[in-house]
């Protein structure tokens, strides 16, 4: 997901009667058309690395500790105002929990992570044409058993044809599907601040409130909604859930070409030459500037912004600590990759663990949906679990998804599938459990600090963008500078 994070929401249900273990099914929708490739990119960004001390001479600047998406955000934002800044970033390249790796020609994101074109702050602040998007299928394939068909679930009001024949399923009741099409409805033309102020509870209470069915909760709508939120006992904020149940409704659900990356390549591409320092890691932070591991003291004249994850931002900023609610804080995933020589399932579209068995929550076919995620001829897998799975080594937990996918799709598909890598993911999410502030909290937490984040709004990509402007506007604001 995290940011990472964002899946599509499928809504009416039908079984689609071939057995996709057996033989490829006909497509969905069209192929897709195939990718324009460029020249191949580690989206290792183009900026400053040098470790060089800064000048004592340089005049006044801001100080970013942190480059994932709300570092990169609100060092944009800073750079529109022509307000100095040093972004200071632990590791050897910038975006965080965004990021892509290419390995043998693959492309693989670090985690599950779907882009939501719906999101407001990103449609403001990137180039979404840029990004070449290619969409999902609107809709999923839930796997019920094995020896079971998968049934098709679709979005009624893009696929009204094919969710009519979905009536019927086992996937929830009738009811079900009538009030999933009116929960959708009803997402979709709430205003943001109406969502974000309603009461509020737990997800699983809130599906509970608004009529649902133990048969579609357990079969669709928790494996669905653990592949967002990374809890699949739905202790996630009800707000949260209507908030990116209404970025479902109204959009695509889609990857760059380039991977998931290329949206942090993006941001990244625009900051001053000069601006970034590479593996700087900050140690202290105090107003008047940051202190690295080094030893060396970066000042921040101007102010400093904290972009770092929850665990770091508390580390160096001790009164950020929670004492309103236990320290549910980690929401963990591992995501694992093989390759394979075909695709038992043909078309761009997400498969649910409904089963209630096995440690697999949803997987997908990467090059359905963008064939440049692999070199030609070649199939990428992802898997999604939920869970750090801290007891288990990486070839033996690659060893039990093969063996738990063989009863999706029959061993001998499987056989020859090559584990690639296994993404281990301790900290995919903030906590989001009831109290929440999904609208965002003011960044200032000190004289001249200020704190963004996803922990610091909603845990969505969208969030990180908008708390990151946030934090730089304060800044700016607070220097007279905006």
């Amino acid at each position: 997901m995290a940011k990472p994070s964002g899946l599509f929401p499928p809504l009416a249900a039908s079984a689609t009667r071939q057995r996709p273990m057996h033989v490829h099914g006909p497509r969905l929708l069209p192929a897709p058309p195939k990718p324009h490739f460029h020249a191949p990119a580690a989206l290792r960004f183009a900026v400053a690395a040098s470790a060089a001390p800064v000048s004592p001479a340089r005049k006044k600047a801001a100080v970013i500790v942190g480059g994932g998406l709300a570092g990169l955000a609100a060092a944009n934002h800073l750079a529109s105002l022509s307000v100095p800044f040093t972004l200071v970033e632990a590791s050897d390249r910038l975006g965080g929990r965004v990021a892509t790796d290419e390995l043998d020609g693959y492309r693989l994101d670090r985690g599950f992570q779907i882009f939501l074109t719906a999101y407001p702050e990103c449609r403001r602040l990137l180039d979404l044409p840029a990004l070449r998007l290619r969409p999902f299928y609107p809709g999923a394939l839930v796997f019920v058993g094995p020896g079971e068909p998968f049934y098709l679930l679709s979005d009624p009001f893009r696929l009204p044809l094919r969710s009519l024949s979905a009536v019927f399923s086992p996937v929830g009741t009738l009811s079900d599907k009538i009030l999933v099409g009116l929960t959708r409805l009803r997402a979709a033309a709430t205003p943001d601040d109406v969502i974000l102020s309603s009461p509020e509870t737990t997800t699983a209470t809130h599906l509970q409130q608004l009529g649902f069915s133990p048969s579609i909760v357990e079969r669709f709508l928790r494996p669905f909604l653990a592949g967002i939120f990374f809890d699949p006992a739905l202790d996630t904020s009800s707000r949260l859930f209507e908030l990116v149940f209404k970025r479902l409704a109204l959009g695509d659900n889609a990857l760059p070409e380039d991977g998931i990356g290329a949206i942090a390549a993006q941001l990244a591409a625009r900051l001053p030459a000069e601006s970034v320092r590479l593996s700087s890691r900050a140690a202290a932070i105090d107003q008047s500037g940051v202190t690295l591991d080094t030893g060396e003291t970066i000042p921040g004249g101007l102010g400093v912004i904290v972009a770092v994850e929850q665990p770091e931002a508390e580390r160096l900023l001790p009164q950020l600590r929670s004492t309103d609610k236990p320290n549910n804080s980690e929401r963990s995933t591992v995501c694992l990759y093989f390759s394979a020589d075909r695709a038992p399932v043909q078309d761009p579209i997400l498969l649910l663990n409904g089963s209630g068995k096995g440690i697999v929550n949803n997987m997908f076919f990467a090059t359905n949906v963008a064939p440049s995620y692999a070199p030609a001829g070649k199939v990428l897998v992802s898997v999604s679990l939920v869970g750090s799975f801290a007891d288990r080594e990486d070839a033996e937990l690659a060893d039990e998804v093969v063996r738990e996918l063989g009863g999706w799709f029959g061993a001998g598909e499987v056989a020859s599938w090559t584990h690639l890598r296994t993404y281990r993911i301790g900290f995919a999410q903030p906590d989001q459990t009831p109290p929440t502030t999904p609208a965002g909290r003011d960044p200032r937490v000190g004289d001249g600090v200020y704190v963004c984040g996803d922990h610091w709004c909603s845990a969505t990509f969208d969030g990180a963008l908008v708390s990151g402007r946030r934090a730089a506007e304060a800044l700016a604001k607070d220097r007279g500078l905006s």
